[in-house]
């Protein structure tokens, strides 16, 4: 237990030098904050847990010394226990049914869709509360955001009330504002899902090259998305026309889902692709597309819903079936 503790002291003091580094304002520290829940999530994965709790813990009480009782907060709410919380997913395990031959039964890992689905809630729970704090109601959250913006783009404060705001080389910077706004949520929620999947991975990975990783690694092909969570989206996509609070909080849901179903789609997409010629370079041109476009993950995210509607991947693995002897 004591090496646990030390394991998590040691997480949770790495998680807040990186969470710390955007004071600094460097494009770098971007980077390095989004990366905060790493140290914690290797943590969990290697060692236990609780370590990665006590990283959280440490962490949280670190920046408060450092910088003040908010960062407390922040740091848990956003990188602390979302990495306790995912790391403890996946190292949650069961004991399978026992086959017929009497041998000790295997363990029953918790499934990786539901790993991805977490990854998407955490991220959803996080911006909503950061919604939350900016203001309780959504004029008061756009307002907050309105005056951030102003002045992460230097808006000149000397405009007369209600009329036009002016920034030298930027036309239109209302509407930009406004648009940014709008946009903001949603994009945070995909940009959250998408950290904590890629921490949860970068985690697992490190973790395996050390020798530590208890739970087989998961085959991205068989992911699956449990099949509620497509209602879900459905009724998320319904609430965010709706105006207010209501459809801002629901356009969050949607995007996080979005960028889940997305994931499936991958995996359908490395499914139904085994045995192709061309298989590396469609993948690899889907891969690119989305990482330069950032719009055909939309596509993937159909795929994905279709696969949870009709099973997709079972459907194209029947029809390559040969037929049966003599038929």
């Amino acid at each position: 237990m004591i090496r646990f503790a030390l394991i998590g002291v040691g997480a949770g003091v790495a998680a807040a030098v990186l969470f710390a580094s955007l004071t600094s304002g460097s494009l770098l520290s971007v980077v390095l904050f989004y990366l905060a829940p790493l140290p914690m999530m290797i943590a969990a994965l290697g060692w236990s847990h609780w370590s990665a709790l006590i990283g959280a813990l440490t962490g949280a009480l670190a920046l408060t010394v450092a910088f003040g009782s908010v960062f407390f907060f922040a740091f848990l709410a956003s990188a602390g226990l979302p990495a306790w919380w995912l790391g403890y997913l996946a190292m949650l395990a069961r004991a399978a049914p026992a086959g017929g031959n009497g041998g000790s039964a295997p363990l029953e890992w918790y499934p990786p869709g539901r790993l991805v689905m977490w990854a998407a809630l955490v991220a959803i729970l996080m911006i909503g509360a950061a919604i939350l704090y900016a203001g309780p109601d959504a004029e008061s959250f756009r307002a907050s955001m309105h005056q951030a913006f102003g002045q992460l783009l230097q808006v000149e404060t000397g405009a007369p009330s209600g009329g036009p705001v002016k920034v030298p080389g930027v036309s239109n910077t209302r509407h930009l504002i406004d648009f940014l706004v709008v946009a903001l949520p949603p994009a945070a929620a995909v940009l959250a899902t998408l950290t904590n999947m890629l921490n949860l991975w970068l985690a697992g990975r490190i973790v395996k090259f050390s020798g530590r990783l208890a739970r087989p690694w998961p085959a991205l092909a068989a992911m699956t998305l449990p099949r509620p969570l497509a209602g879900a989206l459905a009724l998320a996509t319904a609430l965010s026309f709706v105006g207010g609070l209501i459809g801002i909080m629901a356009g969050v849901v949607t995007a996080g889902l979005v960028m889940t179903f997305g994931v499936q789609g991958f995996a359908v997409l490395h499914a139904i692709t085994r045995g192709m010629n061309a298989r590396p370079f469609l993948l690899g041109g889907v891969y690119a597309a989305v990482l330069v476009f950032g719009w055909p993950l939309l596509v993937l995210s159909l795929l994905g819903l279709i696969e949870t509607i009709i099973d997709l991947r079972a459907r194209v693995a029947r029809m390559r079936q040969p037929p049966p002897a003599g038929g």
